[in-house]
């Protein structure tokens, strides 16, 4: 009888496996298509079509008015070398608006044979009829392929190849968002001075204060706005109220509760917890990640916080370590005495290895994130060790998403695909025309009383996932 009951229950094991497996597969075979500019008229193609070009267009003249610099600093051989990287981004600007094929890229950087073999993979997936052009191939992929091309233009073209042509766009962001920043700053300093006698009501409600001044700091993204001046000009702190209502999905009691039980249950003095943030735009953003940093570190909510940055200059404003480095310089240097203060601290962090910055060539590839664990396995290993990972902004989103027609109810975790390598939080205000985990009838409510709500701005989410269960 014993033997009898066992063999069934491992008959219904593996039936409930295989089930599970069957699940899994009808999922994976029902993925949506990609984001496109072939869908005339959306978001996808309204970029392509304008917004890129804009960008492309400043990043031309911005490379022409430094020909004095180049020239003081290479002479001759740095304005020759100038004048073919503007011929180089002028044919890719004519390549994006003629719809032309993608083209392998050929400047010998370590990333080249994977971006040569996506591209092979997205021939493959358009079949023989149709080319991985601008307007065909999936958005996500092209606008990368965009910013990577920017990048093989200058490093095709030495002695300028290290050249920012975002860096002064950059600077303006940060320099005309001084007010918050000292704001946030300011703030910061008070709460240090009372944390070690915050009860567990108080550590909550500060630490719900910073993640929605880093939350709502996403909106300062310089890609969206094609280069023109986009900061934060005013006190956040005093805005988060009445921005409540636009957070669409908000599971910060789950981040919450995550984070404290890990406190709880930190059994020595050499049990370690640590928190990884997947950062998004320099300026503002950047700081107000850096302020709930802190605050995580000097609640001993976590022991360790690591920055993930682009290793070279990404989508307009994303932060490079030159960009993480400058702002910590810029905030030291400052006039506020609060920023100042506050830079000493981060540096001080950053040498006692309480901070670490890593930016990783896979941040720059246009692979989904689902895909991290067969491209990048080093990262995905990377990630398994932290307790838990906030993915800043637009981009990150899209790529956890694969920024696919997902309905607005699917749920997060199946949208992963996969990817889960520790409990992630998306923390991004809405600037593409994908989302989900919304509650039945939302998205198309939302859609009848604002057209532009999923790439506006105006709304935003926190929303967790964790693999082991909420």
């Amino acid at each position: 009888m014993a033997m009898r009951r066992m063999m069934t229950e491992t008959a219904s094991a593996e039936k409930e496996e295989e089930e599970e497996e069957e699940e899994e597969e009808e999922v994976r075979s029902e993925v949506p298509d990609s984001l496109s500019g072939k869908y005339t008229g959306s978001f996808a193609y309204l970029t392509i079509k304008d917004r890129l070009p804009q960008i492309l267009t400043k990043a031309i003249d911005t490379v022409h008015r430094h020909t004095d610099t180049f020239f003081a600093q290479h002479g001759q051989e740095g304005v020759e070398a100038e004048k073919r990287a503007i011929g180089l981004m002028s044919k890719l600007r004519n390549e994006l608006q003629t719809d032309k094929p993608a083209l392998p890229l050929t400047d010998g950087l370590p990333d080249v044979p994977q971006w040569n073999k996506y591209l092979k993979q997205q021939q493959a997936r358009l079949g023989s009829e149709e080319n991985a052009s601008w307007f065909k191939a999936p958005w996500l992929y092209m606008e990368c392929y965009m910013y990577r091309r920017i990048h093989e233009a200058l490093q095709l073209n030495p002695p300028i190849c290290d050249f920012d042509v975002f860096n002064e766009a950059k600077t303006q962001g940060f320099l005309e968002s001084q007010q918050a920043i000292n704001a946030i700053s300011t703030h910061l300093q008070e709460i240090n001075e009372k944390v070690k006698g915050f009860n567990e009501t108080q550590l909550k409600a500060e630490l719900l204060r910073l993640l929605q001044v880093a939350l709502w700091g996403n909106r300062c993204d310089l890609s969206i706005s094609a280069g023109v001046a986009n900061s934060q000009k005013f006190n956040p702190l005093t805005a988060l109220e009445s921005l409540k209502p636009f957070i669409l999905i908000d599971d910060f009691e789950f981040v919450w509760s995550h984070l404290i039980n890990n406190k709880k249950k930190k059994t020595s003095e050499t049990a370690h917890t640590r928190i990884d943030i997947v950062l998004d735009n320099s300026g503002f953003e950047l700081v107000a990640d850096l302020v709930l940093a802190d605050f995580l570190i000097t609640s001993q909510l976590t022991d360790e916080v690591h920055f993930h940055g682009k290793s070279i200059p990404w989508f307009v404003s994303d932060t490079t370590k030159k960009d993480f480095d400058w702002t910590l310089k810029q905030m030291k240097t400052s006039s506020h005495p609060q920023m100042s203060r506050c830079a000493v601290a981060w540096e001080k962090n950053v040498t006692k290895g309480v901070w670490i910055y890593q930016d990783h060539p896979f941040w720059t590839l246009p692979h989904e994130f689902c895909d991290m664990s067969l491209v990048a396995n080093d990262l995905y290993a990377e990630l398994q060790k932290s307790n838990l990972i906030f993915f800043k902004g637009d981009l990150n989103y899209r790529k956890l998403t694969g920024d696919r027609k997902w309905s607005y109810t699917a749920p997060f975790e199946t949208v992963l695909r996969g990817f889960q390598p520790a409990p992630l939080c998306s923390l991004r205000t809405l600037k593409a025309d994908v989302q989900v985990g919304l509650k039945p009838g939302l998205g198309e409510q939302l859609a009848g009383s604002d057209p532009d709500w999923m790439t506006s701005g105006h709304y935003a989410i926190i929303q967790f996932s964790n693999p082991f269960g909420k």
